[in-house]
């Protein structure tokens, strides 16, 4: 998860929203949009490197259009190819100025929203 805004184009990582079941938790959810009241949604899309989609990019297309119809917010897309590899190596380079880890997977999945995010921002402000 990563919030942000248009005026700047930046947006700043959120903690990692756990699925249960294969379903996102809507309550967290629920509680993140009354704190952030967001204008529009900016979803990862998963596509294979090739461009192609897989399964996870149909599971995003589902969890996209459950997000427009819960919360009556528009919801844009973004490919996310090479994303958790830059936020991997953001994370790596973080972690080795601070001596902390850097391959906690909660870090990196945060830090790739919040590029995701950017991008989309960059693109589309």
């Amino acid at each position: 998860m990563a919030a942000g805004q248009t005026i700047t184009a930046t947006a700043s990582a959120l903690p990692v929203l756990k699925a249960k079941n294969g379903d996102p938790d809507w309550e967290a959810l629920d509680a993140l949009v009354k704190q952030w009241k967001p204008g529009a949604f900016v979803v990862g899309m998963p596509f294979n490197m090739d461009g192609t989609e897989n399964v996870m990019t149909g599971k995003a297309r589902v969890f996209v259009k459950r997000l427009e119809e819960k919360y009556s917010l528009p919801c844009h897309t973004m490919d996310e190819r090479l994303t958790s590899r830059e936020a991997r190596n953001l994370s790596r380079e973080n972690a080795e100025a601070s001596g902390r880890k850097f391959n906690e997977r909660a870090v990196i999945d945060s830090l790739s929203a919040q590029l995701i995010l950017e991008s989309w921002l960059a693109e589309n402000g």
